[in-house]
């Protein structure tokens, strides 16, 4: 379970030595969009020092095209858990990755592709079932971008959905909300689209600015109800399998084989989070 991914530029070491201790999930050292040119390869110099000073679950958004392969590197040999990667068009691309940082790994190295424009749209289903994939997300304002739009939750909420059942369909994790993660003072619309996204089954989100993390926290995770909610249907499946039923009444509605299979992953995602040492 990983509902909340902190971006943190790469070249900020004051928000870099906070950043492990914002409560997010997952902390995205960013060597991209966040990094002025001019910087970015003292970004990835300082990437031993960065990830160790985060600590935790550490992603890095890695540069494309020249710089892929020594930022990936570094990632790696920095003690990374995984490596984000912007623009994403193929699983190509993937491969390639996959084949560059095997020598250097030390633990295995997730990716999780950010579709970011038609042309990823178009192959996020064979981009989810790439290698190492985890996870899939759409960078919703360089999408918009690519498509000559606007970033509006009504333009993004198609081409989101199309890459959320591409990462449901191989398996992997999808993160993300409709609308736009730029305007992070608006709280009370940031949990409206977060209650939507889960609704819809996304399972966490990024965010730019700490204070969007308790928001995507508690807006992720299972509540009381919830988890009360999935105990009782296991205990009842279980009492109703002895007696050769499989499928029951509880509470006046009816549980069948999805519904169980829904409430046993639900806790199944509770005990992984706490194994990682954080509790919904």
């Amino acid at each position: 379970m990983i509902r909340s991914l902190l971006y943190v530029p790469g070249n900020t070491p004051r928000f870099l030595q906070k950043a492990g201790q914002r409560g997010a999930d997952a902390v995205i050292i960013d060597l991209e969009d966040a990094v002025p040119e001019a910087a970015k390869t003292a970004a990835r110099e300082a990437l031993a020092e960065s990830v160790s000073m985060v600590g935790g679950r550490v992603f890095v958004r890695v540069n494309m095209g020249a710089r892929l392969l020594d930022d990936a590197a570094a990632a790696v040999r920095a003690g990374a858990d995984g490596l984000y990667l912007p623009k994403v068009g193929s699983v190509d691309i993937l491969h390639r990755l996959a084949d560059h940082i095997a020598p250097l790994e030390t633990k295995p190295t997730a990716f999780v592709p950010l579709i970011e424009d038609p042309e990823g749209l178009f192959e996020a289903r064979a981009i989810a079932k790439g290698p190492r994939v985890m996870a899939l997300s759409a960078g919703g304002e360089d999408l918009a971008t690519a498509m000559g739009a606007r970033p509006t939750a009504e333009v993004l909420r198609v081409p989101k959905l199309l890459i959320h059942y591409a990462a449901k369909a191989a398996g992997v994790l999808s993160f993300g909300m409709f609308r736009s993660t730029v305007d992070y003072s608006d709280s009370a619309g940031i949990r409206a689209a977060v209650e939507e996204a889960r609704t819809f089954g996304f399972d966490g989100a990024t965010c730019i600015h700490p204070a969007v993390v308790p928001i995507l926290n508690e807006g992720f995770a299972p509540t009381r109800e919830d988890i009360d909610w999935a105990r009782r249907v296991l205990a009842a499946n279980a009492a109703e399998a002895k007696a050769g039923r499989g499928a029951f009444t509880l509470d006046g509605k009816f549980i069948d084989a999805p519904i169980v299979a829904r409430a046993q992953r639900l806790l199944d995602a509770i005990d992984g989070q706490r194994e990682h040492g954080n509790t919904a």
